[in-house]
């Protein structure tokens, strides 16, 4: 009988969510509430709209969403309208939004006229089947932006991110009228655990936190392994600098972590789940905890679910942000309260992780994936990517890139099609090298543009996957200076615990260090070569065979730039500043005094209408004197090697 009323809860709240979603009687206006957008305004944006909304004659609902990964364009706001296309504004402001409503008060809505385009930044994003769009659209508006015309969505597709920016991700009923927790009830009402565990099997999903591991067959180990009690955790200790994707999913579909989650519990036998989330994700917290006692009200998480006699709780641990804790069991020794270090492995976590017990662990766009998965079956999802890396991934795209966002992008697409999506290089710049994988990733050069984007072949290049970072570089980028950035975070976030990681990733900081103050000398590059191989092979854990990939790499494709450091004392991208000077060309100085009254060190010299010259001793090399050099002149420039 509960299951019978359980079945039914589920349609009415489909049907009610139906309504809130695609309401036939109300205009739906949606706003980017994520990180992102709260970051630009949105919260100005949502205050004002409800405002609005309070004095219009139209029956409006103004929605919170999460964000649908255009970061750069927020914050951004789209419009349902009944019968008519989905439009989404970006960069909105209170102007649009005074001239969104002036239109609707003119009732020129209807045609989605011209006027409706106040920058090239507004793009409908949906057809009237409020699908993404695949089909055309009537002739009065042919001339606004299909949503997979523009290059930032046109090569994406989204399963992990299916939900972000379209739902209330506090809202359940939102939720399951897109489908959710459809799949767990078709897991708990028509599969066994054991073909659970086959679908998944069958769908190739690799784990999406970095390592790639087969997510059916470490399910599969944890489910054979004997024992009273088995645990879940769900990694979202995302350390990697520029990295959201995590974030992003439990801000805007906290829900599909939630059940995949109990898919996964079902399927290994487990009655509790931890969440270990860093507390610097505020919003993503209190949005997952809204989430849990929503499903829990609903009868979708505790006791009995479905009537069949299934439970399972979900615990949150918030973490300190320590990024060694990406690796299982020094995540599992910072939830036992334990310091977070690695321990040797076997075991492993599956047969004694959490207080010793049976232990999964996949990370929150691995769960996200799973409801889809089951949904609509392993071979579906098979059939997208590569031969050996399925599916989609979902990546953050940050750095010198036209348009920062967060993508999801099958398996398999090529470097340069990720640039194009990214909208590519700004200010005319051309692109030098991209890092994947994070910190601990390698850093990949222009000649390999077209390098497919997978695990075997980011490995083959020298990089990783990681859990889905990227950073974009230009040619104004040193990579010396990068590969010193990203040791001296690798070497701070070390636990300490191995000497190769803990010695040698410091050794490895002082060479690189010294080398971009000009003080590198014959031998540093092999000396590099040979700690990094060493720090490869004799660390514990992920984190230290990993970390020499952005000084290898580096070294492997701009050896060139290392012996211009050395050899020379010159930085080839004018960035490192033991090795720069900025002067001034007496040929186009005018003698404004623009830059001398704007040095904070008082290093630059001259009278109006005189040329100026920069004194060295007092130059800090802080740059303030070329950005306030009136364009028109261009009179300060940047020499390497240093002037003495």
């Amino acid at each position: 009988m509960k299951e019978i009323q359980t079945s039914k809860l589920l349609d009415d709240i489909k049907k009610a969510g139906l309504a809130t979603l695609y309401p036939e009687d109300r205009i739906r206006i949606t706003v980017g509430m994520a990180t992102c957008g709260l970051a630009t305004g949105a919260d100005v944006a949502y205050k004002y709209l409800c405002e609005k909304v309070k004095n219009s004659d139209y029956r409006i609902s103004v929605v919170p969403v999460g964000c649908i990964g255009f970061c750069q364009r927020e914050p951004l706001v789209e419009i349902l309208i009944p019968k008519l296309p989905r439009i989404a504004f970006a960069n909105v402001n209170k102007d649009k939004i005074k001239k969104i409503f002036e239109n609707l008060s003119e009732n020129r809505i209807s045609s989605i006229s011209a006027d409706w385009r106040y920058d090239e930044d507004d793009f409908i994003i949906f057809n009237k089947k409020r699908e993404l769009c695949n089909g055309a659209l009537p002739d009065e508006i042919k001339s606004v932006k299909l949503y997979n015309e523009i290059p930032f969505f046109k090569k994406q597709l989204k399963i992990a991110l299916r939900n972000c920016g379209y739902i209330n991700p506090e809202d359940i009923g939102e939720y399951i009228a897109r489908g959710g927790y459809y799949s767990l009830c078709k897991a708990l009402t028509e599969m066994s655990p054991k073909e659970v565990i086959k679908e998944i099997k069958k769908s190739s999903l690799r784990g999406r936190g970095g390592a790639g591991f087969p997510t059916g067959t470490k399910w599969e180990i944890c489910r054979n392994v004997k024992g009273d009690v088995k645990y879940l955790i769900c990694n979202a200790d995302e350390g990697d600098p520029g990295a959201y994707m995590d974030r992003s999913i439990l801000e805007g579909d906290p829900h599909s972590v939630i059940e995949g989650f109990l898919i996964g519990a079902y399927a290994i036998g487990a009655t509790e789940g931890h969440i270990y989330v860093r507390t610097e994700y505020p919003l993503a917290i209190e949005r997952f905890n809204k989430a849990i006692k929503k499903a829990e009200e609903h009868g979708l998480l505790g006791e009995n679910i479905f009537g069949k006699g299934f439970n399972f709780k979900i615990n949150v641990s918030e973490g300190a942000g320590a990024f060694v804790c990406g690796e299982e069991t020094s995540l599992i020794a910072s939830i036992e309260g334990r310091p977070p270090e690695p321990t040797l492995r076997p075991p492993f976590p599956a047969e004694s992780g959490l207080w010793g017990k049976p232990t999964n662990i996949n990370n929150v766009e691995t769960w996200a994936n799973i409801p889809v998965i089951i949904a609509r079956g392993g071979d579906w999802f098979a059939k997208i990517g590569t031969e050996k890396s399925k599916g989609t991934k979902v990546f953050s795209l940050v750095g010198k890139i036209e348009n920062t966002g967060l993508i999801e992008v099958p398996m398999g697409i090529k470097l340069e099609e990720i640039l194009e999506i990214g909208g590519g290089i700004p200010e005319g710049g051309t692109f030098k090298a991209i890092q994947t994988g994070g910190p601990s990733g390698g850093c990949i050069p222009q000649k390999l543009i077209n390098l497919p984007v997978d695990y075997e072949k980011l490995a083959e290049a020298g990089s990783i996957m990681g859990s889905g970072g990227m950073i974009v570089m230009d040619e104004r980028t040193c990579m010396v200076d990068i590969a010193k950035y990203f040791l001296e975070f690798l070497k701070d976030e070390s636990c300490g615990k191995c000497t190769s990681c803990r010695d040698g990733l410091h050794e490895m900081y002082e060479i690189v260090k010294r080398i971009t103050e000009g003080r590198g000398i014959d031998g540093d590059i092999e000396l590099l070569e040979n700690l990094g191989n060493v720090v490869q092979v004799a660390s514990m854990c992920g984190l230290g065979q990993t970390a020499a990939n952005p000084v290898l790499s580096t070294i492997k494709y701009f050896r060139e730039e290392y012996e211009a450091h050395i050899k020379e004392k010159c930085c080839p991208a004018l960035v490192c500043k033991e090795l720069i000077s900025y002067v001034i060309n007496p040929e186009l100085c005018s003698g404004c005094t623009v830059c001398a009254k704007n040095c904070p060190n008082e290093a630059i010299t001259g009278e109006a209408k005189e040329i100026h010259k920069i004194n060295q001793k007092k130059c800090t090399k802080c740059g303030i004197c070329i950005s306030v050099c009136p364009p028109k002149f261009k009179a300060i420039k940047i020499v390497s090697p240093a002037v003495t």
